[in-house]
C-alpha cells in the first residue's frame, strides 16, 4: 500500500445521506476502516467471494487504523451494531448521476467476539457494494492517515467530496442546490433543516479551515445566488503541497497488515514492536517472506513466527538457511546488439505459482477440497493452523494468504513432483 493506507473508493459512494438513525464521526471513520480492509482482501483474493463471506479484524487494529486510541472501543461495539440496521442513501457527486442506492444498510452482516483475549470483529457487505468495492470503475483516493487528522463529520464528508476533483483540470466540484450540501455534509436523518447562513457559519467555514489547514487540498466555498438568496454551491479545490504527519498525530496502522500476523500466531503488541524498530514496509515485505516459508513442506516447521521473522528483519536473510542469493557480478557490455535478458529466477517461480492457481481454481469443488483439507493436516502438522486459517477454509477462502500457499504446495508437489518449481533454464538461441 505504499506510504500511506488508501482506500479507492468508488464514486456511487462517496456521499453518504443517513436516513434512518445518526451517524457519528467515530462511526463513519471505522465504517470507512472496514471498507479499506475489505478492499484490500478483495483486492488479494482470485475471484468474488461468495455473498455469505465475512470479513475480520481485530477491533483494537481496526479503531488504531482510525486514529483511536481504543478510548472509543465502548462505543464501536455499540456502532457496529447499529450499522446493520443503519440505512444509507448512496449518491455520486456526478452531475445528473443522483442517487445510486437507497436505503441500503451500511453493513449486511456483523458479529463481534472474543478470541484469545481480545475482541474480533466480523462483517459483510450487500453484494452490491462488494461488486463496486472490489472493481471499482471510477474512484476517489482516499488517504486515511489524513481522515483520522480530521475533527468534526462535516470536515470528513467535504473531503471526500472535494478529494475526488483534486487532480480534475476544471477545479471544481459540482455545482448543487445548498439543500444537496447539507444533506450531504450531515450526519442527521433527512439533514440539516437549519437555513444554508446559519449551516455554512456553524459547519461549512470550521471544515473548510480544517481541511486547508490538514490535508494536500486547499478548497474554496463558491456561492451562487438568485437574487439575495444563495441557491447553488461549489467548491474549488487545488492540490498544495502534501503536509506532514503533524506532531501529535500517530501514523495509523494497516488492519491488514495485523491480521496476517494473527494469522501465523503473532501478537499485535509484538508487532506493534517490530513496527516501531524495523518500519512497516520492512515488516511488510519480510512477512511476505514468512508466509512463503511457512508453507514450503520441503523444509522443517518454523517454530517461533515472531522470532523468525525478527530475524528475517534483523538479518535480511532466511535464519533458517535460505540466505538471499549475492548480487552477480556486473557483465561488460556486448559490442553486439544484446539479446532479450531471460527472466529471473523470482519471476519464473511466481509463473509457475500463478500457473498452479489457475489449475487448483479450475478443479471441481470436490476436488478442490481434497487438496485443502491435506493443506490444512500440513499446517497442523506444523502447528501454524490458527483460528483464523481454520475460518477462512470454511469460508472458501482457500487460495490467499499462508493458506493459499500451503494449498499450492501440496497440490504441485503430488502432481508434478517436490522439483515442479525449480527454475527452468530457457534454451539458447539457435
Amino acid at each position: 500500500m505504499g506510504d500511506a493506507l488508501e482506500l479507492r473508493k468508488p464514486h456511487e459512494m462517496i456521499v453518504m445521506v443517513p436516513r434512518s438513525a445518526r451517524v457519528t464521526l467515530t462511526a463513519r471513520r471505522i465504517y470507512t476502516v472496514l471498507l479499506q480492509v475489505s478492499q484490500a482482501r478483495l483486492g488479494s483474493m482470485e475471484a468474488m467471494p461468495l455473498a455469505d463471506f465475512m470479513f475480520e479484524a481485530p477491533l483494537a487494529a481496526v479503531l488504531r487504523t482510525t486514529g483511536s486510541d481504543g478510548a472509543d472501543r465502548t462505543a464501536a461495539k455499540r456502532y457496529l451494531g447499529e450499522m446493520r440496521s443503519l440505512e444509507v442513501d448512496w449518491e455520486s457527486t456526478a452531475p445528473g448521476d443522483g442517487v445510486k442506492w437507497r436505503g441500503f444498510s451500511m453493513l449486511s452482516e456483523v458479529a463481534l467476539e472474543v478470541r484469545r483475549g481480545e475482541t474480533w470483529v466480523s462483517w459483510s457487505f450487500p453484494p452490491s457494494i462488494m461488486t463496486a468495492l472490489r472493481d471499482p470503475s471510477r474512484w476517489a483516493r482516499i488517504e486515511l492517515d489524513v481522515l483520522a487528522r480530521l475533527s468534526t463529520y462535516a470536515a470528513i464528508a467535504l473531503y471526500e467530496i472535494c478529494v475526488r476533483y483534486r487532480d480534475n483540470p476544471g477545479g471544481v466540484t459540482s455545482r448543487k442546490p445548498v439543500g444537496w450540501w447539507t444533506d450531504a455534509l450531515s450526519n442527521m436523518p433527512g439533514g440539516d433543516k437549519r437555513e444554508w447562513r446559519k449551516f455554512k457559519n456553524e459547519r461549512v467555514k470550521e471544515a473548510v479551515a480544517e481541511i486547508n489547514q490538514e490535508t494536500d487540498l486547499e478548497i474554496e466555498l463558491i456561492e451562487h445566488r438568485q437574487g439575495r438568496v444563495v441557491s447553488e454551491v461549489q467548491f474549488a479545490v487545488r492540490r498544495r503541497a502534501k503536509t506532514t504527519n503533524p506532531a501529535g498525530h500517530e501514523k495509523p496502522v494497516d488492519a491488514n497488515l495485523v491480521l496476517r500476523c494473527e494469522t501465523l500466531g503473532i501478537r499485535e503488541i509484538k508487532l506493534d514492536g517490530l513496527i516501531k524498530e524495523f518500519g512497516e514496509d520492512r515488516v511488510r515485505d519480510q512477512l511476505d517472506t514468512l508466509e512463503r516459508r511457512a508453507a514450503k513442506n520441503s523444509l522443517r516447521a518454523v517454530d517461533n513466527a515472531y522470532s523468525y521473522l525478527r530475524s528475517l528483519l534483523r538479518n535480511e536473510r532466511d535464519p533458517q538457511g535460505e540466505a538471499a542469493p549475492e548480487p552477480a557480478p556486473p557483465e561488460i557490455a556486448p559490442a553486439t546488439p544484446s539479446l532479450p535478458v531471460a527472466a529471473s529466477a523470482e519471476d519464473l517461480a511466481g509463473e509457475r505459482i500463478r500457473a498452479m492457481r489457475k489449475e487448483i481454481e479450475a478443479l471441481d469443488p470436490a476436488e478442490r477440497q481434497v487438496w485443502v483439507d491435506r493443506a490444512l493436516q500440513s499446517l497442523a502438522s506444523k502447528k501454524l493452523l490458527t483460528a483464523i486459517v481454520s475460518r477462512r477454509a470454511s469460508q472458501g477462502d482457500v487460495l490467499h494468504g499462508m493458506l493459499g500457499s500451503m494449498v499450492v504446495q501440496t497440490y504441485a508437489a503430488a502432481t508434478y513432483g517436490p522439483d515442479w518449481n525449480a527454475q527452468v533454464r530457457p534454451s539458447s538461441p539457435v
